[in-house]
Protein backbone atom coordinates (compact mmCIF):
# COMPACT_ATOMS: atom_id res chain seq x y z
CA UNK A 1 0.00 0.00 0.00
CA UNK A 2 2.83 2.47 0.96
CA UNK A 3 4.15 1.89 -2.31
CA UNK A 4 0.90 2.21 -4.12
CA UNK A 5 0.71 5.78 -2.19
CA UNK A 6 4.19 6.72 -3.30
CA UNK A 7 3.93 6.01 -6.91
CA UNK A 8 0.72 8.49 -6.93
CA UNK A 9 2.56 11.00 -5.28
CA UNK A 10 4.75 11.12 -7.90
CA UNK A 11 2.28 11.15 -10.43
CA UNK A 12 0.56 13.84 -8.82
CA UNK A 13 4.00 15.88 -8.74
CA UNK A 14 4.94 14.85 -12.13
CA UNK A 15 1.47 16.47 -13.83
CA UNK A 16 1.22 19.25 -11.44
CA UNK A 17 1.25 21.96 -13.96
CA UNK A 18 -1.30 25.00 -14.96
CA UNK A 19 -4.31 23.92 -16.69
CA UNK A 20 -8.15 24.59 -17.56
CA UNK A 21 -11.06 22.25 -15.54
CA UNK A 22 -12.60 22.04 -18.41
CA UNK A 23 -16.54 23.49 -17.52
CA UNK A 24 -16.43 24.04 -21.26
CA UNK A 25 -14.72 23.54 -24.50
CA UNK A 26 -13.26 25.81 -26.06
CA UNK A 27 -12.40 27.51 -22.53
CA UNK A 28 -13.64 31.26 -21.45
CA UNK A 29 -10.01 32.62 -22.19
CA UNK A 30 -11.09 32.03 -25.87
CA UNK A 31 -14.56 34.38 -25.68
CA UNK A 32 -14.58 37.15 -27.51
CA UNK A 33 -16.40 40.66 -27.58
CA UNK A 34 -17.02 40.27 -31.15
CA UNK A 35 -19.86 38.21 -30.30
CA UNK A 36 -22.63 40.58 -28.33
CA UNK A 37 -26.01 41.42 -27.64
CA UNK A 38 -27.51 41.35 -30.94
CA UNK A 39 -25.77 37.51 -32.05
CA UNK A 40 -27.11 36.00 -28.69
CA UNK A 41 -30.72 37.56 -29.49
CA UNK A 42 -30.47 36.07 -32.76
CA UNK A 43 -28.75 32.62 -31.90
CA UNK A 44 -31.43 32.14 -28.80
CA UNK A 45 -34.58 32.17 -31.34
CA UNK A 46 -32.96 30.10 -33.63
CA UNK A 47 -32.24 27.28 -30.86
CA UNK A 48 -36.33 27.02 -30.60
CA UNK A 49 -35.62 25.66 -34.12
CA UNK A 50 -32.24 23.75 -34.05
CA UNK A 51 -32.53 22.65 -30.49
CA UNK A 52 -36.40 22.90 -29.08
CA UNK A 53 -35.77 20.99 -26.29
CA UNK A 54 -35.68 21.24 -22.78
CA UNK A 55 -33.50 24.17 -20.65
CA UNK A 56 -31.08 24.48 -18.07
CA UNK A 57 -30.99 27.89 -16.30
CA UNK A 58 -28.47 29.57 -13.90
CA UNK A 59 -28.77 32.34 -11.55
CA UNK A 60 -26.11 34.63 -10.05
CA UNK A 61 -26.39 36.28 -7.26
CA UNK A 62 -22.86 38.48 -7.00
CA UNK A 63 -23.67 39.67 -3.12
CA UNK A 64 -21.73 38.82 -0.07
CA UNK A 65 -21.50 40.09 3.39
CA UNK A 66 -18.04 39.50 3.77
CA UNK A 67 -14.86 39.12 1.63
CA UNK A 68 -13.15 35.46 1.49
CA UNK A 69 -9.66 35.79 0.74
CA UNK A 70 -9.55 32.75 -1.81
CA UNK A 71 -12.69 33.41 -3.37
CA UNK A 72 -12.35 32.96 -7.62
CA UNK A 73 -15.90 33.87 -7.75
CA UNK A 74 -17.70 37.30 -9.31
CA UNK A 75 -18.70 38.76 -5.99
CA UNK A 76 -19.97 42.21 -4.60
CA UNK A 77 -19.70 42.64 -0.73
CA UNK A 78 -22.26 44.99 0.38
CA UNK A 79 -24.29 45.49 3.02
CA UNK A 80 -26.37 47.70 1.49
CA UNK A 81 -29.84 45.91 0.79
CA UNK A 82 -30.98 48.62 -1.29
CA UNK A 83 -28.44 47.34 -3.83
CA UNK A 84 -29.89 43.70 -3.84
CA UNK A 85 -33.45 44.95 -4.62
CA UNK A 86 -32.13 46.94 -7.54
CA UNK A 87 -30.48 44.47 -9.08
CA UNK A 88 -33.25 41.22 -8.32
CA UNK A 89 -35.27 43.74 -10.25
CA UNK A 90 -32.65 44.20 -13.14
CA UNK A 91 -32.55 40.20 -13.40
CA UNK A 92 -36.41 40.13 -13.57
CA UNK A 93 -36.25 42.11 -16.48
CA UNK A 94 -33.54 39.80 -18.15
CA UNK A 95 -35.56 36.74 -17.37
CA UNK A 96 -38.66 38.44 -19.50
CA UNK A 97 -36.43 39.42 -22.22
CA UNK A 98 -35.23 36.01 -22.23
CA UNK A 99 -38.73 34.19 -22.05
CA UNK A 100 -39.98 36.19 -24.39
CA UNK A 101 -37.71 34.67 -26.88
CA UNK A 102 -37.37 30.86 -26.04
CA UNK A 103 -40.88 28.82 -26.90
CA UNK A 104 -43.03 28.53 -23.94
CA UNK A 105 -43.56 24.80 -24.20
CA UNK A 106 -39.44 24.37 -23.62
CA UNK A 107 -39.25 22.53 -20.37
CA UNK A 108 -36.34 23.69 -17.72
CA UNK A 109 -34.97 20.38 -16.17
CA UNK A 110 -32.53 21.68 -13.86
CA UNK A 111 -31.72 25.44 -12.74
CA UNK A 112 -28.94 26.69 -10.56
CA UNK A 113 -28.39 29.43 -8.00
CA UNK A 114 -24.94 30.37 -7.72
CA UNK A 115 -22.81 33.59 -6.38
CA UNK A 116 -22.14 34.99 -4.90
CA UNK A 117 -24.44 33.63 -2.20
CA UNK A 118 -27.86 33.57 -2.87
CA UNK A 119 -28.67 32.58 0.58
CA UNK A 120 -27.42 36.27 1.10
CA UNK A 121 -31.37 36.98 -0.35
CA UNK A 122 -33.79 37.89 2.45
CA UNK A 123 -36.18 34.63 2.52
CA UNK A 124 -38.80 37.47 1.05
CA UNK A 125 -36.62 37.99 -1.40
CA UNK A 126 -36.10 34.58 -2.45
CA UNK A 127 -39.89 33.55 -2.75
CA UNK A 128 -40.40 36.34 -4.98
CA UNK A 129 -37.96 35.47 -7.55
CA UNK A 130 -38.50 31.93 -7.28
CA UNK A 131 -42.10 32.66 -8.14
CA UNK A 132 -41.34 34.99 -11.06
CA UNK A 133 -39.23 32.31 -12.66
CA UNK A 134 -41.83 30.04 -12.37
CA UNK A 135 -44.07 32.44 -14.10
CA UNK A 136 -41.89 32.93 -17.01
CA UNK A 137 -41.14 29.11 -17.69
CA UNK A 138 -42.14 26.13 -17.59
CA UNK A 139 -40.24 23.36 -15.56
CA UNK A 140 -40.18 19.86 -15.34
CA UNK A 141 -41.87 17.96 -12.47
CA UNK A 142 -38.95 16.24 -11.90
CA UNK A 143 -36.31 19.29 -12.74
CA UNK A 144 -33.06 19.64 -10.67
CA UNK A 145 -32.86 22.62 -8.55
CA UNK A 146 -29.42 23.39 -7.04
CA UNK A 147 -28.76 26.21 -4.75
CA UNK A 148 -24.97 27.05 -3.38
CA UNK A 149 -25.54 28.05 0.33
CA UNK A 150 -23.22 30.17 3.36
CA UNK A 151 -24.06 28.56 6.48
CA UNK A 152 -23.32 32.05 8.03
CA UNK A 153 -25.86 34.48 8.81
CA UNK A 154 -28.52 31.76 7.56
CA UNK A 155 -31.90 31.35 8.89
CA UNK A 156 -34.60 28.00 8.77
CA UNK A 157 -36.90 30.42 6.98
CA UNK A 158 -33.92 30.59 3.77
CA UNK A 159 -34.01 27.04 3.49
CA UNK A 160 -38.01 27.08 3.50
CA UNK A 161 -38.06 29.78 0.81
CA UNK A 162 -35.37 27.83 -1.51
CA UNK A 163 -37.72 24.18 -1.01
CA UNK A 164 -40.57 26.32 -1.61
CA UNK A 165 -39.40 27.68 -4.93
CA UNK A 166 -38.68 23.85 -5.96
CA UNK A 167 -35.30 23.48 -4.62
CA UNK A 168 -33.97 19.88 -4.15
CA UNK A 169 -30.66 20.10 -4.24
CA UNK A 170 -27.84 22.20 -1.50
CA UNK A 171 -24.55 22.83 -1.68
CA UNK A 172 -22.61 24.25 1.53
CA UNK A 173 -19.72 25.98 1.12
CA UNK A 174 -17.44 25.17 4.15
CA UNK A 175 -13.37 24.87 3.07
CA UNK A 176 -11.99 23.68 5.94
CA UNK A 177 -13.42 23.40 10.02
CA UNK A 178 -9.71 24.34 11.17
CA UNK A 179 -10.17 28.04 13.30
CA UNK A 180 -6.70 29.31 12.43
CA UNK A 181 -7.44 28.34 8.77
CA UNK A 182 -10.87 30.11 8.67
CA UNK A 183 -9.07 33.33 9.95
CA UNK A 184 -6.82 33.37 7.60
CA UNK A 185 -9.04 33.35 4.57
CA UNK A 186 -11.51 35.67 7.05
CA UNK A 187 -14.30 33.41 6.87
CA UNK A 188 -15.45 32.61 10.61
CA UNK A 189 -17.86 29.54 10.00
CA UNK A 190 -18.17 27.12 13.72
CA UNK A 191 -18.29 23.50 12.40
CA UNK A 192 -21.25 23.12 14.78
CA UNK A 193 -23.44 26.03 12.04
CA UNK A 194 -22.44 23.86 9.57
CA UNK A 195 -24.37 20.80 10.66
CA UNK A 196 -27.41 22.67 12.00
CA UNK A 197 -27.98 24.39 8.21
CA UNK A 198 -27.43 20.14 6.83
CA UNK A 199 -29.84 18.77 10.10
CA UNK A 200 -32.30 21.91 9.05
CA UNK A 201 -32.17 20.92 5.17
CA UNK A 202 -32.88 16.98 6.30
CA UNK A 203 -35.65 17.92 8.32
CA UNK A 204 -37.11 19.68 5.10
CA UNK A 205 -36.70 16.59 2.97
CA UNK A 206 -33.50 17.61 0.87
CA UNK A 207 -31.69 14.16 0.02
CA UNK A 208 -29.06 15.48 -1.92
CA UNK A 209 -26.58 17.87 -0.11
CA UNK A 210 -23.14 18.41 -1.18
CA UNK A 211 -20.27 20.01 1.21
CA UNK A 212 -17.39 22.03 -0.92
CA UNK A 213 -13.85 22.03 0.59
CA UNK A 214 -10.70 23.70 -0.52
CA UNK A 215 -7.20 21.98 -0.22
CA UNK A 216 -3.86 24.18 -0.16
CA UNK A 217 -5.29 27.32 1.93
CA UNK A 218 -3.09 28.76 4.16
CA UNK A 219 -1.98 27.12 7.31
CA UNK A 220 -3.84 23.73 6.55
CA UNK A 221 -1.73 21.32 7.24
CA UNK A 222 -2.28 17.23 6.44
CA UNK A 223 -2.88 16.91 10.52
CA UNK A 224 -5.46 19.73 10.81
CA UNK A 225 -6.96 18.59 7.03
CA UNK A 226 -7.62 15.04 7.95
CA UNK A 227 -9.49 16.20 11.23
CA UNK A 228 -12.03 18.53 8.95
CA UNK A 229 -12.07 15.28 6.33
CA UNK A 230 -13.41 12.58 9.14
CA UNK A 231 -15.66 15.42 10.35
CA UNK A 232 -17.38 15.67 6.77
CA UNK A 233 -17.28 11.70 6.30
CA UNK A 234 -19.13 11.61 9.59
CA UNK A 235 -21.72 14.03 8.75
CA UNK A 236 -22.30 12.01 5.39
CA UNK A 237 -23.23 14.29 2.79
CA UNK A 238 -24.17 12.92 -1.11
CA UNK A 239 -21.47 14.46 -2.25
CA UNK A 240 -18.13 16.22 -1.76
CA UNK A 241 -16.25 18.53 -3.67
CA UNK A 242 -12.18 19.04 -2.80
CA UNK A 243 -11.23 22.16 -4.56
CA UNK A 244 -7.56 22.80 -5.49
CA UNK A 245 -7.07 26.42 -4.25
CA UNK A 246 -6.32 28.26 -7.07
CA UNK A 247 -3.79 31.14 -6.33
CA UNK A 248 -4.08 33.59 -8.90
CA UNK A 249 -3.91 37.21 -7.59
CA UNK A 250 -3.34 38.20 -11.22
CA UNK A 251 -6.74 37.63 -11.34
CA UNK A 252 -8.49 38.40 -8.49
CA UNK A 253 -6.20 40.98 -6.55
CA UNK A 254 -7.96 40.39 -3.31
CA UNK A 255 -6.31 37.10 -2.57
CA UNK A 256 -3.10 39.67 -2.28
CA UNK A 257 -4.55 39.73 1.28
CA UNK A 258 -3.31 35.96 2.11
CA UNK A 259 0.02 35.63 3.61
CA UNK A 260 1.98 33.62 1.01
CA UNK A 261 3.95 32.69 3.42
CA UNK A 262 1.29 30.55 5.11
CA UNK A 263 0.24 28.53 1.99
CA UNK A 264 1.73 25.54 2.11
CA UNK A 265 4.52 24.07 -0.43
CA UNK A 266 3.54 22.71 -3.70
CA UNK A 267 4.69 19.33 -1.76
CA UNK A 268 2.23 19.87 1.01
CA UNK A 269 -0.64 20.41 -1.83
CA UNK A 270 0.13 17.00 -2.80
CA UNK A 271 0.16 15.12 0.61
CA UNK A 272 -3.20 17.39 1.39
CA UNK A 273 -4.69 15.82 -2.11
CA UNK A 274 -3.58 12.38 -1.12
CA UNK A 275 -5.05 12.79 2.15
CA UNK A 276 -8.21 13.55 0.69
CA UNK A 277 -8.40 10.83 -1.74
CA UNK A 278 -7.37 7.83 0.87
CA UNK A 279 -9.92 9.18 4.02
CA UNK A 280 -12.90 9.81 1.62
CA UNK A 281 -12.39 6.29 -0.53
CA UNK A 282 -11.89 4.78 2.91
CA UNK A 283 -14.79 6.12 4.33
CA UNK A 284 -16.74 4.61 1.17
CA UNK A 285 -17.06 7.52 -1.30
CA UNK A 286 -16.16 6.79 -4.80
CA UNK A 287 -13.88 9.52 -6.57
CA UNK A 288 -16.12 10.85 -10.01
CA UNK A 289 -13.32 12.55 -11.00
CA UNK A 290 -12.49 16.27 -11.28
CA UNK A 291 -12.36 16.92 -7.37
CA UNK A 292 -15.27 15.35 -6.71
CA UNK A 293 -16.38 12.39 -4.41
CA UNK A 294 -20.09 10.68 -4.29
CA UNK A 295 -21.50 8.21 -2.28
CA UNK A 296 -22.27 5.04 -4.48
CA UNK A 297 -25.90 5.28 -4.24
CA UNK A 298 -25.68 8.77 -5.60
CA UNK A 299 -26.74 9.78 -8.94
CA UNK A 300 -23.56 11.13 -9.97
CA UNK A 301 -21.82 7.72 -9.26
CA UNK A 302 -24.75 5.88 -11.09
CA UNK A 303 -24.70 7.94 -13.69
CA UNK A 304 -21.12 8.07 -14.58
CA UNK A 305 -21.67 3.79 -14.42
CA UNK A 306 -24.43 4.26 -16.97
CA UNK A 307 -22.08 7.01 -19.15
CA UNK A 308 -24.79 9.73 -18.48
CA UNK A 309 -22.82 11.81 -17.12
CA UNK A 310 -22.47 16.10 -18.14
CA UNK A 311 -20.33 18.95 -17.60
CA UNK A 312 -21.18 22.51 -17.38
CA UNK A 313 -20.35 25.54 -15.44
CA UNK A 314 -21.37 23.97 -12.69
CA UNK A 315 -19.09 20.73 -12.85
CA UNK A 316 -20.95 17.78 -13.34
CA UNK A 317 -24.37 16.90 -13.74
CA UNK A 318 -27.02 14.22 -14.53
CA UNK A 319 -29.42 16.76 -16.79
CA UNK A 320 -27.27 16.15 -20.06
CA UNK A 321 -28.24 18.03 -23.40
CA UNK A 322 -30.46 20.94 -21.83
CA UNK A 323 -29.84 24.46 -23.06
CA UNK A 324 -28.38 26.38 -20.83
CA UNK A 325 -29.34 30.69 -20.40
CA UNK A 326 -27.40 32.38 -17.71
CA UNK A 327 -29.05 35.59 -15.73
CA UNK A 328 -27.13 38.45 -14.26
CA UNK A 329 -23.64 40.03 -14.62
CA UNK A 330 -20.92 37.84 -15.52
CA UNK A 331 -23.52 34.44 -16.66
CA UNK A 332 -22.72 32.48 -18.92
CA UNK A 333 -24.66 30.53 -21.75
CA UNK A 334 -24.39 27.95 -23.76
CA UNK A 335 -26.09 26.44 -26.56
CA UNK A 336 -25.73 24.80 -29.65
CA UNK A 337 -22.58 25.99 -30.22
CA UNK A 338 -22.88 29.39 -28.68
CA UNK A 339 -20.84 30.87 -25.50
CA UNK A 340 -22.25 34.06 -24.00
CA UNK A 341 -21.11 35.92 -21.33
CA UNK A 342 -22.64 39.19 -19.82
CA UNK A 343 -20.81 41.95 -18.47
CA UNK A 344 -18.81 41.59 -15.17
CA UNK A 345 -19.37 45.39 -14.87
CA UNK A 346 -22.34 46.03 -12.57
CA UNK A 347 -23.83 49.53 -13.82
CA UNK A 348 -23.55 48.07 -17.42
CA UNK A 349 -25.32 45.37 -16.61
CA UNK A 350 -27.96 47.84 -15.53
CA UNK A 351 -27.58 50.17 -18.97
CA UNK A 352 -28.47 47.05 -21.20
CA UNK A 353 -31.11 44.99 -19.06
CA UNK A 354 -33.23 48.59 -18.63
CA UNK A 355 -32.58 49.43 -22.32
CA UNK A 356 -34.45 45.67 -22.97
CA UNK A 357 -31.39 44.49 -24.19
CA UNK A 358 -29.67 41.58 -23.46
CA UNK A 359 -26.01 42.18 -21.47
CA UNK A 360 -23.87 39.94 -23.62
CA UNK A 361 -20.14 41.41 -23.98
CA UNK A 362 -18.54 38.20 -25.03
CA UNK A 363 -19.14 35.33 -27.00
CA UNK A 364 -18.01 32.33 -29.31
CA UNK A 365 -19.05 30.73 -31.89
CA UNK A 366 -18.17 26.98 -32.04
CA UNK A 367 -16.24 25.54 -34.79
CA UNK A 368 -16.82 21.65 -36.26
CA UNK A 369 -13.21 20.64 -35.25
CA UNK A 370 -14.38 22.42 -31.09
CA UNK A 371 -17.35 20.27 -31.41
CA UNK A 372 -15.46 17.21 -31.85
CA UNK A 373 -12.77 17.98 -29.50
CA UNK A 374 -15.53 19.19 -26.89
CA UNK A 375 -17.05 15.86 -27.35
CA UNK A 376 -13.90 14.00 -26.95
CA UNK A 377 -12.77 16.14 -24.00
CA UNK A 378 -16.14 16.09 -22.31
CA UNK A 379 -16.65 11.82 -22.71
CA UNK A 380 -13.29 11.38 -20.82
CA UNK A 381 -14.24 13.39 -17.95
CA UNK A 382 -17.38 12.01 -17.62
CA UNK A 383 -17.17 8.17 -18.61
CA UNK A 384 -13.22 7.49 -17.85
CA UNK A 385 -12.99 6.29 -21.13
CA UNK A 386 -13.28 6.73 -25.04
CA UNK A 387 -14.29 4.57 -27.94
CA UNK A 388 -12.78 5.98 -31.07
CA UNK A 389 -15.28 4.47 -33.49
CA UNK A 390 -17.90 6.38 -32.01
CA UNK A 391 -16.03 9.63 -32.40
CA UNK A 392 -15.50 8.44 -36.29
CA UNK A 393 -18.93 7.65 -37.02
CA UNK A 394 -20.26 10.67 -35.05
CA UNK A 395 -18.29 13.37 -36.94
CA UNK A 396 -17.18 11.29 -39.79
CA UNK A 397 -13.50 11.21 -39.48
CA UNK A 398 -10.51 8.90 -39.23
CA UNK A 399 -9.73 9.14 -35.26
CA UNK A 400 -6.01 7.81 -35.19
CA UNK A 401 -5.40 10.46 -38.07
CA UNK A 402 -7.26 13.45 -36.89
CA UNK A 403 -5.83 13.47 -33.38
CA UNK A 404 -1.85 12.17 -34.40
CA UNK A 405 -0.77 14.89 -32.38
CA UNK A 406 -2.66 14.69 -29.13
CA UNK A 407 -2.09 10.82 -29.31
CA UNK A 408 1.35 11.08 -29.52
CA UNK A 409 1.17 13.29 -25.74
CA UNK A 410 -0.85 10.59 -24.41
CA UNK A 411 2.43 8.19 -24.76
CA UNK A 412 3.79 9.52 -21.62
CA UNK A 413 0.57 8.11 -19.69
CA UNK A 414 0.74 4.88 -20.69
CA UNK A 415 3.83 3.66 -19.32
CA UNK A 416 3.04 5.52 -15.96
CA UNK A 417 -0.52 2.94 -16.11
CA UNK A 418 -2.93 6.08 -16.23
CA UNK A 419 -4.36 5.19 -19.48
CA UNK A 420 -4.67 2.08 -21.43
CA UNK A 421 -5.67 1.93 -24.96
CA UNK A 422 -6.36 -1.40 -26.83
CA UNK A 423 -9.63 -2.51 -28.78
CA UNK A 424 -10.24 1.06 -30.03
CA UNK A 425 -10.32 2.67 -26.45
CA UNK A 426 -8.49 4.60 -24.67
CA UNK A 427 -9.41 3.78 -20.88
CA UNK A 428 -8.97 6.47 -17.74
CA UNK A 429 -7.11 4.03 -15.47
CA UNK A 430 -7.87 3.97 -11.57
CA UNK A 431 -4.41 6.58 -11.21
CA UNK A 432 -5.31 8.84 -13.95
CA UNK A 433 -8.18 9.84 -12.63
CA UNK A 434 -6.29 12.12 -10.43
CA UNK A 435 -4.90 13.82 -13.13
CA UNK A 436 -8.18 13.98 -15.53
CA UNK A 437 -7.32 17.70 -16.60
CA UNK A 438 -3.86 16.86 -18.21
CA UNK A 439 -5.14 13.97 -20.05
CA UNK A 440 -7.77 16.35 -21.40
CA UNK A 441 -5.34 18.75 -21.85
CA UNK A 442 -3.80 16.83 -24.92
CA UNK A 443 -6.87 17.23 -27.05
CA UNK A 444 -6.92 21.21 -26.49
CA UNK A 445 -5.80 22.82 -29.76
CA UNK A 446 -5.64 26.01 -27.82
CA UNK A 447 -3.55 25.36 -24.79
CA UNK A 448 -0.22 26.12 -26.74
CA UNK A 449 -1.54 29.63 -27.39
CA UNK A 450 -3.01 30.70 -24.45
CA UNK A 451 0.04 29.24 -22.84
CA UNK A 452 2.55 31.93 -24.38
CA UNK A 453 0.11 34.58 -23.39
CA UNK A 454 -0.12 35.53 -19.48
CA UNK A 455 -0.87 33.36 -16.93
CA UNK A 456 -4.32 32.21 -16.62
CA UNK A 457 -5.16 28.72 -15.30
CA UNK A 458 -4.77 27.38 -11.94
CA UNK A 459 -2.66 24.22 -11.30
CA UNK A 460 -4.44 20.80 -12.15
CA UNK A 461 -3.00 19.59 -8.67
Amino acid sequence: MQHEENDLLSILKKFDRPGPRYTSYPTAPIFSPAYGASEYSSDIERSNNSSGGPISLYLHIPFCDTLCYFCGCTTIITKNRQKITEYIEAVKKEIDHTASILDPDRKVVQMAWGGGTPSYLLPDEIYDLSRYIREKFSFAPDAEISVELDPRELAFEHLEAFVSGGANRFSLGVQDFDEHVQKAVNRIQPEELTKRVIAWSRELGIKSINVDLIYGLPLQTPETFKRTLDKIADISPERIAVFNFAYVPWMKPHQKLIHTDQLPSADEKLQLLQLTIDTLCEAGYVYVGMDHFAKPTDELALEQKRKKLHRNFQGYSIKAGADLFGFGMSAISHFGNVYAQNTKDLPAYYEAVNAGKFATVLGYKMSQDDEIRKYVIMRLMCDLELDKQDVEQRFGIRFDIYFADALAKLEEFLPLKLISMEDGRIVIEDNGRFVIRNIAMCFDAYLDKLRKDKPIFSRTV
